[in-house]
């Protein structure tokens, strides 16, 4: 999911009840919440680098203790400068440091699941199995979701303020009835688009069993979510000399597929489209890739003025558009090997940013 989705979901964690059994939960639950994603910072060695890492052994069972110990670190450093500066209060609940940090795992934790539910995926396992898992069930921002979590952490404060007009009572925890709504209707939300995928993939499969070939031509099958609506889906199937795209609907009921542009046949293997496969670039993204396709796209000029064939790699998963993204085609996971007469890869970039 998109960083703001992670911390608000750290912060309801927080005030839907941990909050009251340690201080500063909430803050250490909305850091530990994105911190996995500290990960980005490869991308300073470049694309390749940063694709290669994203969602790396942050991302996994073993690294996210690590991810809780820096965040309670830096929170243990914060809270001997408040103490330093006379800034705590009497008041307030003690640190129960263990407490914290088991806090601060759980909402590192809920980033993992988070970005399993959309069509990216997460390694969780790694390095024991590096296996990639996508639950491919929620778009990576997902509106509805956002605004649930907003009104979570937003309305207390608003309401606080008629509290303070006609002299009510306040709280010292406010908030959680809200955080726990925002919490259920994040995992309702999960309920009903699983029930709906699992709707396309019947409808998929009874429309393949209708083709000439019949089901057994289909190898796999994957489905990408649209924002907001949870009856609309991309499907890619399969199968020994194609891939085919489908958008399906599962309120009408319908499949929209064209077969002049939705149809794409396995290209042949040639030394150059070898070459690109067997290059960094190559390993990496068919590692990722669930649908890949890598074909040539035709010549080109490397950076350096060396003329070369480009080998294009994209996973068909995201060879969709939305109405917040439009990705038809050419987006930022899309891969390109140059590679010259010799058959040698002399430049790859990820998108329109080149490996230096």
């Amino acid at each position: 999911m998109e960083p703001v989705t992670h911390f608000m979901t750290g912060a309801c964690l927080g005030r839907a009840g941990f909050n009251r059994t340690t201080a500063y939960a909430t803050l250490a639950m909305t850091l530990a919440a994105e911190a996995p994603d500290l990960d980005i910072f490869w991308s300073a060695a470049g694309p390749i680098a940063g694709f290669e890492h994203h969602r790396g052994w942050t991302h996994t069972l073993i690294g996210t203790p690590v991810v809780a110990t820096v965040v309670v670190l830096a929170i243990y450093g914060l809270h001997r400068w408040r103490r330093s500066r006379s800034m705590h209060s009497e008041s307030e609940l003690p640190v129960r440091w263990g407490m914290l940090w088991l806090c601060a795992w759980i909402a590192a934790l809920s980033h993992i699941l988070l970005d399993y539910t959309n069509n990216y995926g997460v390694r969780p396992f790694f390095p024991f199995n590096p296996r990639w898992y996508a639950g491919g069930t929620v778009f990576i921002f997902e509106p509805v979701l956002f605004v649930a979590l907003l009104l979570a952490l937003v309305m207390p404060s608003l309401l606080s303020l008629t509290d303070n007009e006609i002299g009510a009572r306040s709280s010292g925890f406010r908030g959680q009835r809200w955080a726990i709504f925002a919490l259920l209707v994040m995992v309702g939300l999960w309920g009903w688009r699983a029930y709906e995928q699992n709707s396309a993939r019947q409808m998929l499969l009874d429309d393949e069993a209708a083709q000439d070939g019949g089901p057994a031509q289909v190898m796999r099958v994957a489905f990408s979510p649209y924002p907001v609506n949870p009856f609309l889906w991309q499907a890619v199937v399969e199968t020994p000399d194609a891939f085919r795209i489908a958008t399906i609907n599962t309120r009408n009921a319908s499949i929209i597929s064209d077969p002049q542009t939705d149809i794409f046949h396995k290209p042949a293997e040639t030394p150059t489209t070898l070459a690109a496969k067997n290059s960094r670039l190559g390993h990496i993204y068919l590692d990722w890739s669930q649908f890949p396709l890598a074909e040539e796209a035709g010549p080109g000029v490397t950076e350096n003025g060396e003329a070369a064939t480009v080998v294009s790699f994209r996973d068909l998963r995201f060879d969709y558009d939305t109405p917040l993204l439009h990705s038809r085609f050419r987006n930022a996971l899309t891969a390109d090997a140059y590679v010259n007469s010799s058959d040698r890869v002399v430049q790859m970039q990820m998108g329109d940013r080149i490996q230096h």
